[in-house]
């Protein structure tokens, strides 16, 4: 599929969360926390032919990153509830979000050692 369209299309879906969002914050955050990124790249990979083995592969990913990306957005609310500037609570956010994947990192692979060596 033409580059171009996928972006036109995926800049569609954004202008139009970002407008609801605007007259509606919580409907828009409702919508935003919905997986439309995951979606679109999940539709976007099929569309371009790629094999249900690597579709699987990419959606456990995501399941993988879902914890992470709580673990950010909790941050970010609780820092702009504090009234620290937007994008530091967005740097605090990333930052909790990579300690956080690494964290769960070690965790699995303690488990794999743990429990199936």
């Amino acid at each position: 599929m033409n580059v171009i369209t996928k972006i036109i299309v995926s800049a569609i879906v954004i202008g139009v969360v970002t407008e609801i969002s605007r007259r509606f914050p919580s409907y828009g955050g409702i919508i935003a926390a919905f997986p439309l990124v995951s979606l679109l790249s999940i539709i976007w990979l099929y569309v371009q032919g790629e094999q249900t083995a690597m579709l699987s592969k990419f959606t456990l990913g995501v399941l993988w990153g879902l914890p992470a990306t709580a673990v950010l957005l909790v941050i970010v609310y609780i820092a702009l509830q504090n009234s620290v500037h937007l994008f530091i609570s967005i740097g605090l956010g990333v930052c909790g979000l990579l300690i956080f994947l690494l964290i769960q990192d070690l965790a699995i692979k303690y488990v794999r050692v743990l429990f199936f060596n």
